[in-house]
């Protein structure tokens, strides 16, 4: 049964997404479902190409838009932030920037990271980098003591997932960056499966770096992201994969030379994806209008319920315990073939590894996890 209380936030804005109309959507760990507001905002990229054309100056503006509502949500200075076009565009512009020819150059990852993240760090072994990846093995608890043991004086930076992909497991990312500052290590932290569905404070939680993007729980769509640099243990790394919005000035125009951004700013590259903006500004203002913390508290209720229901009909979920959310995973003996008959009845969700992804957020009600815990029920076949 819905309480009021599980029942009050999703009320307030379901309406606002119109997939709801049709369908039990429960995939945002893949992609956020579509509001109004960002419809909107793509019609008027539209409709400034019909009346003004390239209006460059709005569009810049409206990557500074974007620039300051994710200062916003990270509780950090627009100065910190870049705007990029996916987390890989990030992550190898911080690479770039790294120097391997030393005495520190290890990178430490782990199995529970995105391929994007592990690809192009291992792409910097060409560069002189060593890789290392700590496994989390079957508890899909990232093992602290073991991490501890990998970062050491060699090791140049610490890359880790807030949620794994695959399994909707936690890291620790207090103690993982406690870890590496006390061995002088930096850390980039992938935040792209929880942002805009947990809390994220910078200036709490003090990372080197952190990269994520709009197209999941900040409810916009592919081509924006970002990326947050301390600039307290991040102003001397300058990147050489760039472009020409990374410039101090990007109406400079200058070929005689490279005069990065003081600023975060130096870690995006070139032509930004325009429409993305829009729609980049449009759903994380919708999102900072609905609120993390309380999306957070309400998505950890729909997740537990997911997991008791999940334990009451014999099935196993391989989210660890102590994940509050937002995604929970369900193990199958044939993923997609569930995620199929998930569909079949309405219900969209995901499979990774094996598992069949359940991502509640904050327009999902209670109702809605009756719905997916019923098809679940006439499929026990297809669990573990």
């Amino acid at each position: 049964m819905t309480t009021p209380t599980a029942a009050r936030l999703p009320q307030s804005i379901r309406s606002r997404f119109p997939v709801f109309e049709r369908l039990t959507y429960l995939n945002s760990c893949s992609q956020g479902a579509l509001s109004d507001v960002v419809r909107g905002a793509y019609d008027d990229y539209l409709s400034g190409l019909e009346t003004t054309g390239s209006d460059w100056d709005a569009w810049v503006g409206k990557q500074e838009e974007l620039r300051d509502l994710l200062a916003a949500l990270l509780n950090t200075a627009r100065g910190n932030v870049a705007v990029t076009t996916s987390a890989s565009a990030g992550l190898s512009a911080i690479a770039s920037a790294l120097d391997f020819s030393g005495s520190r150059n290890r990178v430490v990852t782990t199995d529970l990271d995105f391929p994007t993240s592990a690809q192009i760090w291992h792409a910097q072994a060409r560069r002189g980098a060593e890789i290392h990846t700590v496994r989390a093995g079957s508890s899909a608890v990232l093992d602290l003591e073991e991490l501890a043991a990998a970062v050491d004086e060699r090791t140049a930076i610490v890359t880790v997932p807030h949620v794994c992909y695959r399994n909707g497991a936690h890291v620790d990312l207090a103690a993982v960056i406690e870890i590496a500052h006390q061995r002088g290590a930096r850390v980039v932290v992938d935040a792209y499966q929880s942002v805009g569905a947990r809390p994220l404070d910078m200036q709490a939680l003090k990372p080197d770096f952190l990269v994520g993007g709009m197209l999941k729980y900040l409810l916009s769509s592919p081509g924006a992201a970002f990326l947050y640099a301390d600039p307290e243990t991040t102003a001397d790394l300058v990147p050489t994969v760039t472009g020409w919005f990374a410039a101090r000035d990007i109406f400079a125009m200058s070929i005689e030379g490279f005069d990065p951004a003081a600023d975060a700013r130096r870690f995006e590259a070139g032509t930004p994806a325009v429409p993305s903006l829009f729609a980049g500004a449009a759903g994380l203002a919708l999102m900072l209008e609905i609120g993390v913390e309380s999306t957070a508290a309400h998505v950890a209720g729909l997740c537990t319920q997911l997991r008791e229901g999940v334990a009451e009909i014999g099935g196993t979920v391989a989210t660890p315990a102590t994940a509050a959310g937002p995604m929970i995973a369900v193990r199958s003996t044939n993923a997609p073939a569930l995620v199929a008959a998930l569909a079949n009845e309405g219900i969209i969700v995901s499979d990774r590894d094996g598992n069949v992804r359940v991502s509640p957020h904050c327009y999902n009600s209670a109702e809605d996890i009756d719905h997916a815990l019923r098809v679940l029920t006439a499929q026990k076949g297809l669990l573990v």
